[in-house]
C-alpha cells in the first residue's frame, strides 16, 4: 500500500461585514456583492492569508484604469473592493440557452475588445497568465473587462520582478516544458483559444 496520502482543506462559506451575499469564489478569495457597483474579494478563512490579494492590488495599479480593464477601487485590511460588472462572465454568458445567441457582430466585437485588453496588459510589461471567457467580464453595455490578475511583472530586460505564477487552464494552455515559466506567448496562445470559443460557442481543446 502507498505511503501517500491526500490532504483535504475544508472551507465554510462567510460573509464580511458589509458583504450582502457571496456571488462567487476564485482560486484563493471569496467574492461578495457589496451594491450595484461593487464586489469584494476576501481570504477563504476569515483573517486568512491576503498574499494574493495584495498581489492582484500591486498589478491592477502597474496596469492602470483602462475601459477594458476591471476597475480597482481599492485594498483594505479585510481584502480587495473592485468593480461590479452586470452581466457576469463572458464564459456563462455564451453558454446560458436562455439567451439568444450572439450576433457575429457581437462576437467580433468582444474579439476585438479581449485583444484591446491583452494589448494594455502586454504594454505595462504585465503577463496576465489565466486569459480565459471565465476571466473576462461583460459590464451594463455588454463590453469586455478583463478581470482576475494573478501573473507576472517583467521588466525591461526580462526579468521576473513581481511573481503571482501561471495559472491557466488545460484547454488555455501553451504547451512548453516548464509549466511555470510563462511569457508573452502564454497571454498570446490563451487569447487566441478564447477567441475560438468566443465565435464558435465551444473550447478548441477538448
Amino acid at each position: 500500500m502507498s505511503d501517500d496520502f491526500v490532504q483535504v482543506y475544508e472551507y465554510h462559506q462567510y460573509c464580511p461585514p458589509g458583504a450582502q451575499r457571496v456571488i462567487a469564489s476564485g482560486f484563493s478569495p471569496w467574492i461578495g456583492e457589496m451594491d450595484e457597483s461593487t464586489v469584494f474579494k476576501y481570504p477563504l478563512n476569515p483573517g486568512g492569508d491576503r498574499t494574493r490579494l495584495e498581489l492582484e492590488h500591486q498589478i491592477l495599479e502597474i496596469v492602470g484604469p483602462h475601459p477594458r480593464i476591471i476597475g480597482l477601487k481599492r485594498l483594505s485590511e479585510a481584502g480587495l473592493y473592485l468593480e461590479r460588472t452586470a452581466n457576469g462572465t463572458l464564459y456563462s454568458y455564451l453558454t446560458d440557452r436562455t439567451k439568444s445567441p450572439p450576433s457575429i457582430q457581437q462576437r467580433l466585437a468582444w474579439c476585438r475588445e479581449a485583444t484591446e485588453a491583452v494589448a494594455h496588459v502586454h504594454s505595462k510589461r504585465v503577463i496576465h497568465c489565466d486569459i480565459q471567457p471565465t476571466n473576462l467580464l461583460l459590464d451594463e453595455n455588454l463590453h469586455l473587462k478583463l478581470s482576475d490578475f494573478q501573473g507576472n511583472v517583467i521588466s525591461e530586460e526580462g526579468q521576473v520582478i513581481l511573481e503571482g505564477g501561471s495559472a491557466e487552464p488545460c484547454r488555455f494552455f501553451r504547451p512548453r516544458p516548464d509549466p511555470f515559466d510563462a511569457d508573452f506567448r502564454t497571454d498570446l496562445f490563451a487569447l487566441g483559444c478564447t477567441i475560438y470559443f468566443i465565435m464558435m460557442g465551444h473550447c478548441v481543446f477538448h
